[in-house]
């Protein structure tokens, strides 16, 4: 019988060769979810969507690894076991996904693409005056990993950029926002918002009428986060009465989006099928096997989550 430790995969978004191949130089076992044989050898578990109780089913489990960025799929009642580490996970792939996503629709709203593209149907030829990057305010829900790289990336460019997270953050070429006080004050500046905050009680439904309706009339909104930040319903009014211009949404209240819900039909709404940013097991072993092997040293873990903040 192998003395080595075990990882149990459990992913929707990947298939388990692909964590196994990448995982192969971390002196593991590396087990499929749906193959264990002996809960009691489990060490360690790398997942996505366990379903309530399971883990608890696993009696020597050291840290639970969640496959995506998000760990709202781990706060559901009755999935985690009590005393067990939670790592979010944290790659410069991962990171640079949703970069390149955010930096995308911000220029297509900036550069008023939708607008061209609705022209282009009709044979319209009618220019849009420009505005400068530095006359263009965007701002940024949530200055974690991904927010704070966003917020980067679109300071270089030129932008005036904005940002908001719980507690106070100093980014060079990004003005600062933080806590319940001081959210009115970015969302009264940002012509296009980014959502990228983490899924907690404080964050559930920040995009609601009462909120979108703080922001420039015909703003543009940018939802890569959780579809929990949303309330779809309000997104749709504002887009009716003018307050915003546009949604790019990829996280919805319910995933997969249904083919009935009236998002889809919506010429100023930019659906995607939460593909924003998505991790890339040949990339992301690498940040599963360091926090290993701290741990097999007695070293202080890495991007361990505080449950009770949700990130």
């Amino acid at each position: 019988m192998s003395m080595r430790e075990t990882l149990v995969v459990k992913t929707d978004n990947e298939k388990f060769e692909d964590w196994q191949n990448a995982l192969a130089g971390c002196d593991l076992d590396i087990i499929n979810w749906d193959c264990v044989t002996n809960r009691n050898a489990v060490d360690f578990a790398l997942v996505w969507k366990p379903p309530p109780g399971a883990l608890a089913g696993f009696p020597n489990l050291k840290i639970i690894f969640s496959v995506g960025a998000g760990i709202d799929h781990l706060r559901e009642d009755g999935v985690l076991p009590p005393g067990i580490p939670v790592i979010r996970m944290v790659d410069e792939l991962l990171t640079a996904g949703m970069v390149e996503y955010v930096l995308f629709h911000v220029l297509r709203f900036h550069r008023f693409m939708p607008q061209y593209e609705q022209h282009q149907p009709a044979h319209f030829w009618q220019p849009i005056r420009q505005v400068p990057a530095r006359n263009r305010t965007v701002g940024i829900l949530g200055l974690g990993e991904m927010g704070q790289a966003a917020a980067r990336a679109l300071a270089s460019l030129g932008f005036d950029v904005i940002g908001w997270s719980r507690s106070e953050k100093t980014i060079e070429g990004v003005t600062g926002y933080f806590g319940p006080s001081q959210l009115d004050s970015l969302l009264s500046r940002s012509e296009i918002l980014v959502c990228l905050l983490p899924l907690t009680d404080q964050t559930y439904q920040i995009l609601n009428a009462e909120n979108l309706a703080k922001l420039p009339r015909g703003a543009n909104i940018v939802s890569a986060g959780r579809g929990g930040h949303q309330v779809e319903s309000d997104i749709m009014n504002a887009l009716d009465n003018g307050q915003l211009a546009g949604a790019a949404l990829d996280v919805f209240e319910t995933e997969p989006l249904p083919g009935h819900h009236p998002l889809w039909d919506r010429k100023n709404i930019y659906i995607t099928p939460h593909i924003a940013s998505m991790t890339v097991p040949a990339s992301s072993a690498a940040h599963v096997c360091n926090n290993i092997v701290r741990y097999r040293n007695g070293e202080a873990l890495t991007h361990v989550v505080d449950m009770e903040r949700g990130y």
